[in-house]
């Protein structure tokens, strides 16, 4: 078999399968739909993976230690509420724009320590603890909102984080490729970064070399609900109004992301650019969708069988 570089070809192709996937879908609803291949799409859909790619790296900290997070979507949804909520009370100006990043980070901080003590230090199953959480953060969102927007948000907090766009590029997208860079050497330069792989490839050889596993594991949820936060903070300043239920399918999606991407739901295996190239194949095919206009039920459905042939491709990969 022809090789390159002492790899075989097979191996360049399963390194590049995603974007070569990513590609091909985008050269197939372009077939059907132009202006999936225009400028303008292009630069719609960076935008929007770069939403995606925070929500899907937060995932990453905690699926890294064989966990997962199901209250992230909803954690965006109350972290979007309360923080709306408390730069309003403070005056609306932008001045409150503070308040609510202290707001959010307040909030999404007790969510993620909570999560993090129960899982790691009480030691219930992260499905069951971040379902039950999940839930228990939808209702105060919807308690403390009315079911009902909160408006009257800060105009300086869409032009700042939503409108602005040095070099022609939306902060979103700057923000979004700060966060990469800080995680990605966090996780390949810092003991906190390898013990989440160490404890994610094996729990009990992490607890023979000396790693603290509770203090880690508390620290990854609390920094996957820390991360959600800031997307939370990017989304209501899109959307100019705090939002009881914009976290919606984020958390699938988030999941869907760094699964696809090549982080193992079994722990120990990905990494955040993993998680950034696989929020990309996740909103190409979702843009793509959206423009040939297939209907919501179906891109779920479609949403969920990508995760279960990344699981088993995963699998098949591992066996090798």
């Amino acid at each position: 078999m022809a090789r390159l570089s002492g790899l075989s070809l097979m191996d360049v192709l399963r390194v590049a399968r995603l974007p070569i996937a990513i590609v091909v879908v985008l050269m197939l609803f372009g077939l059907v739909e132009p202006r999936v291949l225009s400028l303008g799409n292009f630069r719609n859909i960076a935008l929007q993976t770069s939403y995606l790619a925070i929500f899907a790296m937060a995932q990453t900290m905690v699926l890294l230690t064989r966990g997962f997070d199901l209250s992230l979507g909803y954690t965006v949804s109350l972290v979007s509420v309360a923080a709306s909520m408390a730069m309003v009370a403070m005056g609306g100006g932008d001045a409150s724009i503070l308040y609510g990043v202290g707001a959010a980070l307040l909030v999404a901080g007790v969510i993620g320590l909570a999560n993090g003590v129960l899982i790691a230090g009480i030691g219930i199953n992260p499905l069951v603890t971040t379902l039950g959480m999940a839930n228990i953060v939808l209702a105060f969102a919807s308690t403390i909102s009315g079911g009902f927007p909160v408006t009257g948000l800060p105009k300086g907090l869409t032009a700042e984080f939503a409108q602005r766009s040095p070099l022609s590029i939306p902060m979103p997208i700057w923000i979004a490729a700060l966060v990469f860079v800080l995680l990605f050497l966090v996780l390949k330069a810092t003991r906190f970064g390898r013990s989440l792989y160490i404890i994610g490839a094996n729990p009990r050889a992490a607890v023979a070399a000396g790693i603290r596993t509770v203090p880690v594991l508390v620290a990854a949820y609390t920094l996957c609900a820390l991360l959600a936060a800031l997307g939370a903070l990017l989304l209501t300043a899109r959307t100019g109004s705090g939002e009881p239920n914009l976290g919606g399918n984020l958390t699938l999606e988030a999941i869907a992301a760094a699964v696809v991407g090549g982080v193992r739901l079994s722990g120990g295996e990905g990494g955040v650019g993993a998680a950034v190239l696989g929020a990309l194949f996740v909103t190409v095919l979702s843009n793509g969708m959206n423009l040939v206009q297939i209907d919501g039920y179906l891109q779920q459905i479609c949403l969920g069988v990508i995760i279960i042939v990344s699981l088993i491709v995963n699998r098949d990969d591992a066996r090798r």
